[in-house]
């Protein structure tokens, strides 16, 4: 065993170095992690409780007399092939013959007319018509696919009602007394058995009745009880996509079914139903068909049947816990988890301190990233794997201008690298039809995704200017392809799959960006996502060509490839335009220096390079760092649900634990507003879901990948313990976080101080670690706040206080 005495924090820290097996943090509290509630949820978002295994999407109400489950598969979508004869991806033929025009406009300085003819000849294209009913035509949305009801008889007058979703195990709650009579249900969605599981008991000396139902806005071919077995079998109306669910009843009561295929159980003290669905999607380009989605549901049933209640419950709990346990997180003693979780909100927003509302927002954005995306599943969309409508806001799709990465920021940081994998497949699945899009409208090798995209392979610029317009969106994506190899190391999987998805992506970039006057290359035209209007060079643009050719490269060296691609793209990167600062202090949203100080905009895009990139930072670029912070104070503390997530992590880059801090307490400001209203209107519902409005499922994850990022950051090369740690948290510890590296962190500090840290290495290899104070000895050397360290796999370093 080797000690070697290290420098953090003003201390004198142990080091002790010794050779350990790798384990998993266990994730039991002094308190639980659960959202309780009591009384039945009234309305779907705000109220109902979530569940998931990835596959599919349930929202429990807990109704007494009647209880309500809507339910999800995430493949179920409106638009695409089928639903109209001229659905072309969104593509609009020949529109690349345009861009010179606009380009000419832009360059004479007419941005009216440059604006006018790319609103004309760039945007895609949606097609609507009969038998469409979706906003967005054959673009489409995704869709409920339906709801079960559950009919309870009782007696007596309802007391000691209770709702809960225990987020240490994956459990949905209900249990109350009518009468003399104990109600209780289990609620749970098992990715083991790929099936959504309710249970219904009763205290009833006879048995109480129960009435089953399943409905769906869909077209209807089969609806049939044979058995115990309820079949609904149908087929979206416009793209004809079909889908078929099933409900096995089993139950200690008799069971009656009527010729409308509904199930009546009497006598019954215990009722269990296992709920599957499938659907005929399939993510291969050009038609997006070919699953047996019968022959899917045949063999999940097939495993169902081999197992009980208790052992199916058990698997549940056991996978999910894998996942969820690796990481647990306290806050001081303040927690009051015994109050409901919607008085605990109101008691916040009022100004009573709760870490453990701060703790419970983290780990259920966590939870809902197991519930919402398992390997083989689709990736999330807009909410989630929950959405109750045919017609959501916003199609409830794959935004790529922030909103599908930030649901995937908290992944790899909060221990669940396996929870990202859909995204990473669902984006090599991009690649094909967005080559397509890259030749159409702007004539270049490579792909693009833009603004909006569906899972028929829409990407297209969007069909209107100029919020439709961001080919970054691939480039952003890519992102996340890179960050899975820096947190898991696997070199096989970046040499297959990620590389070339990348590589792809840069030939648009390469092909696309121009040469200004001033040798710089720029983005022309561009639009800063949802904000101003056309320009020859919109930062976020610049900053992600250069992430993306600088990841390229950094992968390239990892790989051993020196060739011509890896040398066009480091003259590429070199030339891109960098971040400027303004007139007025700020990092420049465009080329052009006309950001105004006094507006609010929610998008603060212009800041990429600081969070979610790494091109800026306080430590290497302090003069760019600073000048975000300008642009960050000039925005202000407002915004929708995501826009506040995204600033929490901003200011925890810029190492200002308390303006972080704010933001949380804001993010958690209780709301009641379910519509499209984007002013100051952000915040959560009772139920904890973020609203943008309305829900969006971003914004949660965004929490908790800035929470993350108070705690710990590991770009730039370094890994900084506690780099923003407000007040608030002055005490408090976690384990299982995971830096760039493969380094799994677990803290424990009192006072604000930092009294122990362990760093585990996964895959072996060298970083240094940066703890913020005094310059401390070792031996005769001095070290100014960082320490390098080398780990073997499976090897730990302890810091200690001396």
């Amino acid at each position: 065993m080797l000690f070697i005495r290290k420098s953090i924090h003003g201390n004198r820290f142990l080091m002790v170095l010794s050779a350990v097996l790798l384990c998993m943090a266990s994730a039991q509290t002094e308190t639980p992690l659960q959202l309780h509630y009591n009384s039945p949820a009234e309305e779907w978002m705000t109220q109902a409780l979530p569940i998931g295994n990835g596959y599919m999407g349930a929202m429990f109400f807990g109704g007494i007399d009647e209880e309500r489950i809507q339910f999800n598969e995430g493949s179920l979508w409106a638009g695409g092939p089928g639903s109209h004869p001229e659905y072309n991806y969104g593509n609009r033929e020949g529109s690349a013959k345009y861009l010179d025009e606009v380009r000419e406009h832009i360059a004479a300085g007419d941005m009216d007319k440059a604006h006018r003819t790319a609103n004309r000849r760039l945007t895609g294209v949606i097609h609507k018509g009969e038998g469409i009913a979706t906003d967005f035509g054959d673009y489409g949305a995704n869709q409920t696919m339906g709801d079960l009801y559950v009919e309870v008889d009782r007696e007596g007058e309802i007391s000691q009602y209770h709702r809960s979703l225990d987020l240490d195990k994956a459990l949905g709650q209900v249990s109350y007394k009518a009468g003399d009579v104990e109600h209780t249900r289990t609620y749970f969605a098992s990715y083991p058995n790929q099936a959504l599981v309710y249970r219904f008991e009763n205290t009833h000396t006879d048995g109480v009745m129960y009435r089953i139902r399943l409905e769906t806005p869909h077209v209807v071919k089969r609806l049939q009880v044979e058995g115990n077995v309820l079949y609904l079998q149908g087929h979206v109306a416009d793209n004809k996509l079909g889908f078929e669910t099933r409900l096995i009843v089993q139950s200690d009561g008799s069971l009656e079914v009527d010729a409308e295929g509904r199930v009546t159980v009497r006598n019954a003290t215990a009722l269990t139903l296992y709920h599957v669905a499938h659907t005929a999607y399939q993510h291969q380009y050009p038609d997006y068909r070919g699953v047996d989605y019968r022959a899917k549901i045949d063999a999940v049933v097939a495993r169902l049947d081999e197992l009980d209640y208790e052992e199916i419950e058990q698997r549940h709990i056991a996978d999910y816990q894998g996942l969820f346990n690796r990481v647990s997180f306290q806050l001081n003693d303040i927690n009051h988890s015994d109050v409901s979780t919607d008085a605990r909100i109101r008691a916040y927003n009022q100004g009573e301190a709760d870490a453990g509302l701060e703790t419970l927002i983290f780990q259920y954005a966590r939870y809902l990233t197991i519930a919402a995306s398992r390997p083989g599943a689709m990736p999330m969309h807009l909410q989630g794997k929950w959405n109750e409508s045919t017609n959501p806001p916003w199609a409830c799709d794959y935004h790529t201008n922030i909103n599908l990465q930030m649901l995937y920021w908290p992944a790899e940081v909060t221990n669940l690298a396996e929870c990202h994998v859909p995204l990473l497949d669902y984006t090599a699945g991009l690649v094909e039809p967005g080559r397509v899009s890259a030749k159409e409208h702007f004539g270049t090798r490579g792909w693009i995704v833009n603004t909006m995209n569906n899972p028929f392979g829409f990407t297209a610029p969007g069909w209107d200017f100029p919020w439709g317009f961001f080919p970054g969106g691939a480039g952003w994506l890519c992102q996340h392809l890179w960050e899975h190899y820096a947190f898991t190391g696997d070199e096989a999987y970046l040499r297959e799959q990620a590389y070339p998805v990348m590589q792809d992506a840069a030939l648009f970039w390469i092909d696309y960006l121009t040469e200004n006057k001033a040798g710089e290359l720029v983005s022309n035209p561009s639009y800063s996502p949802e904000h101003g209007g056309i320009s020859a060079g919109a930062s976020m643009d610049h900053q992600i060509a250069w992430d993306l050719l600088n990841n390229c490269l950094k992968a390239a060296a990892v790989l051993g490839i020196e060739d011509d691609f890896t040398h066009k793209a480091r003259m590429v990167r070199d030339q891109i335009a960098p971040p400027k600062v303004g007139r007025w202090g700020q990092l420049q949203e465009w080329i052009e220096d006309v950001d105004d100080p006094k507006n609010t905009h929610r998008h603060v895009s212009h800041l990429y390079a600081l969070y979610p990139g790494d091109q800026i930072n306080v430590l290497q670029t302090p003069e760019w760092a600073k000048a975000a912070e300008t642009s960050l104070n000039a925005r202000g503390d407002g915004g929708t649900g995501w826009s506040l997530a995204w600033k929490i992590n901003f200011w925890a880059r810029l190492g200002q634990g308390e303006r972080a801090h704010k933001m949380v307490r804001k993010f958690l400001h209780l709301t009641g507003e379910t519509g499209t209203v984007m002013e100051q209107a952000g915040g959560v519902y009772e139920n904890l879901f973020c609203a943008h409005p309305p829900f969006q499922l971003d914004g949660n994850m965004g929490a908790a990948a800035g929470i993350a990022e108070m705690l710990l950051q590991s770009h730039g090369g370094v890994i900084h313990l506690l780099p923003a740690l407000p007040d608030a948290w002055s005490s408090g510890k976690v384990k299982g976080l995971v830096a760039r590296g493969g380094f799994v962190v677990d803290m424990e500090w009192a006072d604000g101080t930092l009294t122990q840290a362990i760093i585990t290495s996964t895959q072996g290899g060298t970083g240094v670690v940066r703890y913020e104070n005094q310059i401390a000895m070792v031996g005769d050397d001095e070290f100014n706040q960082e320490l390098a360290i080398h780990l073997e796999a499976g090897q730990s370093v302890t810091l200690k206080p001396r």
